[in-house]
C-alpha cells in the first residue's frame, strides 16, 4: 500500500515516506499526499518548519517505474508537477533527513529544500540518462550553479552517484550524521524555528529564493516538455523495457 505518514508535533510539520518494501518508490497517489501534506503545513499557524524523511536506509528511489509507465506525467498539473511546486513554494522552512538511499527526485527534491541532513550510508544518484529521459526539477540549472558545469555533468550526464560527504561538498547538504541521528538531528534543526519570528524566517526565505525562482519554473517547464516527449522515445521504451526485464540496455542501434 503507497504510504505517506504525516504528523505535527512541537511545530514541526513531518513528512515520512514509508514504503521500505518498495525501497520508497514514489507513485502518483504518494506525490499529492506529499503536496497536500506540504499545503497543509503552510496553512497552519502552528507549524514553523517542514520535515521530510524516509526510512532507514532509503530515502526514496525515486519514482515507481510500474506506476510511472502506467500513469506517465502529461501536464503541468500531474500529482509529482502539483508536489513540485508546492514544495518550491512553500514560505515556510523546509528541512529533509536524507536516511540512506536518494535517486532521482529522491536528490533533486533536495536542491529545493532549506537544510538538509544526509547519512552517512547516504547514496544519491539522477540517472535520468540512463533511462533515456532528462533532468526535472530544475536540476539541469540549479546542480550548475552549485557545482560548475563539469561536476554537474558528471552526475547529471553519467548519472555517477555520490555520498553524502559529496553531498555537503558540492552545497546540496548541511552535514553528514550517523545513520541513527540523521532524523533526530534533522528535527532538532527543524524545532530552532520555534524560537524564531516566523515571519523574519519567511521573508528572509523567499529573500533567499527570489532572484532564481522565475529562471526555475521556466526551466521547469522546459524539462517537463522535454521529458514527456522522452518518455515516448525509442531510446526511453528500451531502457524502461530493459529494466522490467532485468537486462541491460541496448542503445548501440540509435
Amino acid at each position: 500500500m503507497d504510504t505517506i505518514r504525516t504528523a505535527t508535533l512541537n511545530g514541526v510539520a513531518t513528512i515520512e515516506i514509508a514504503r521500505p518494501e518498495k525501497k520508497n518508490a514514489l507513485t502518483q497517489a504518494m506525490y499529492q499526499a506529499m503536496a497536500d501534506a506540504i499545503h497543509a503545513a503552510v496553512a497552519d499557524p502552528s507549524v514553523r518548519a517542514v520535515l521530510i524523511t524516509g526510512q532507514p536506509g532509503i530515502f526514496t528511489s525515486g519514482n515507481d517505474l510500474e506506476d510511472f509507465m502506467q500513469r506517465p506525467p502529461q501536464s503541468g498539473d500531474s500529482p509529482v508537477a502539483r508536489f513540485m511546486r508546492a514544495l518550491l513554494d512553500c514560505e515556510k522552512p523546509v528541512v529533509a533527513a536524507v536516511t540512506g538511499g536518494a535517486v532521482g527526485i529522491g536528490t533533486t527534491m533536495l536542491l529545493h529544500c532549506d537544510l538538509v541532513y544526509v547519512s552517512d550510508e547516504a547514496r544519491l544518484a539522477m540517472p535520468f540518462v540512463s533511462l533515456g529521459l532528462v533532468p526535472e526539477y530544475a536540476s539541469s540549472l540549479v546542480l550548475p550553479q552549485l557545482l560548475g558545469h563539469v561536476k554537474a555533468a558528471e552526475k547529471l550526464m553519467l548519472g555517477e552517484p555520490f555520498n553524502g560527504a559529496d553531498a555537503v561538498d558540492c552545497g546540496i547538504a548541511n552535514a553528514v550524521l550517523p545513520a541513527g541521528e540523521v532524523v533526530n538531528h534533522a528535527r532538532r534543526m527543524a524545532e530552532r524555528f520555534n524560537g524564531l519570528p516566523p515571519g523574519a524566517v519567511r521573508d528572509t526565505k523567499r529573500l533567499m529564493r527570489a532572484a532564481n525562482k522565475a529562471q526555475i519554473q521556466q526551466v521547469m517547464a522546459s524539462e517537463g516538455e522535454i521529458f514527456s516527449s522522452r518518455l515516448r522515445s525509442p531510446e526511453a521504451i528500451e531502457a524502461f523495457q530493459a529494466f522490467f526485464q532485468k537486462r541491460k540496455p541496448d542503445f548501440s542501434k540509435f
